[in-house]
């Protein structure tokens, strides 16, 4: 594990595909129509808090342990767009057996679009 660095920003991307969806409409339970049914090109609507698990694959590759995450949906996800997302520690302190951290989050599509936005708030263990 890597500690946490103020200012430092950790990525990762992502395409979501239909069977991605549908997937997390099984497992979620959130299997409105939207999430279904594809459009005329194909496409499906992503759940946002399939989206969400964005930040959060950002921090299991980091052992975070989040206490608490306010998330901003801005514009819907759909199936077949490339999105990037970036969280950023704005805050860093550091304790004799952790780290407490604050970090903003912004996930865009492949326009440079915000879809989503996010502040978390969490720690991380030290190695004992």
């Amino acid at each position: 594990m890597n500690p946490p660095v103020e200012g430092e920003t950790r990525t990762f991307e992502r395409t979501f595909t239909v069977a991605d969806v549908k997937q997390f409409a099984e497992l979620s339970g959130d299997a409105q129509p939207r999430h279904t049914d594809a459009d005329e090109d194909g496409r499906v609507m992503v759940q946002g808090l399939l989206t969400a698990t964005m930040p959060t694959k950002i921090g299991g590759d980091n052992e975070v342990l989040a206490r608490t995450m306010e998330i901003e949906f801005i514009r819907p996800v759909y199936t077949g767009e490339h999105i990037t997302c970036r969280s950023t520690y704005e805050t860093v302190a550091e304790r004799d057996d952790r780290y407490e951290f604050t970090s903003a989050v912004d996930c865009e599509n492949e326009g440079g679009e915000t879809v989503l936005r996010a502040t978390i708030e969490g720690l991380i263990w030290k190695d004992a």
